[in-house]
């Protein structure tokens, strides 16, 4: 019983973890990668669709992303979507759509860095917050006598292992993360 809380809570640790690696894509960096973009939205025939189901994004060179639509016709509906999304970015428009990514600043590179540290401590409220329910849950196991004290406390024990475990694994990747915006 303890056992499937453990893996339950691990679970949602793991998915806490992942879900800040995909926050730190957005964060962007010097470098062009194809995430920068994944949250830009098109106006296709009415609704808005995400730009990669409308259009290819790839990597021209190390500063420079290539984004080549679908259709013809959306070049304009694309180039003033990734224009409006705040991003910061002022893509160029012929036959297809490239995106130069501007160099960061120092000022940028701290702004970015403070981005990164918030998704960072996201993350590990996160945690903390599944830790707490899966004690919570371990310690009714407790009141209802499901459980004895003794597997109460290694439970316990086990549950805040793992919460150390994965906040390791958050401030791992954010000093990663810090390392790769300071490169010049």
């Amino acid at each position: 019983m303890i056992n499937d809380l453990k893996k339950d809570g691990e679970a949602r640790m793991k998915k806490s973890v992942d879900s800040l690696e995909g926050a730190f894509t957005k964060v962007r960096t010097g470098r062009a990668h194809p995430a920068i973009l994944k949250d830009v939205m098109v106006p296709y025939y009415g609704a808005d669709t995400p730009l990669t189901q409308v259009a290819n994004v790839g990597v021209e060179d190390s500063r420079t992303l290539l984004v080549q639509p679908y259709e013809r016709s959306m070049l304009a509906a694309i180039d003033k979507a990734i224009r409006t999304a705040d991003l910061g970015l002022n893509p160029v428009t012929a036959d297809v759509i490239r995106v130069p990514l501007p160099s960061l600043t120092e000022e940028t590179r701290r702004d970015m860095q403070k981005v990164a540290r918030a998704e960072a401590e996201n993350a590990r409220v996160a945690i903390r917050n599944i830790r707490r329910d899966v004690i919570a849950d371990i310690k009714d196991l407790l009141k209802e006598k499901e459980i004895s004290e003794d597997e109460e406390r290694k439970g316990t024990d086990d549950v805040q292992k793992l919460t150390d475990k994965y906040i390791a694994e958050v401030d791992r990747m954010l000093s990663a993360k810090e390392q790769e915006l300071m490169q010049v």
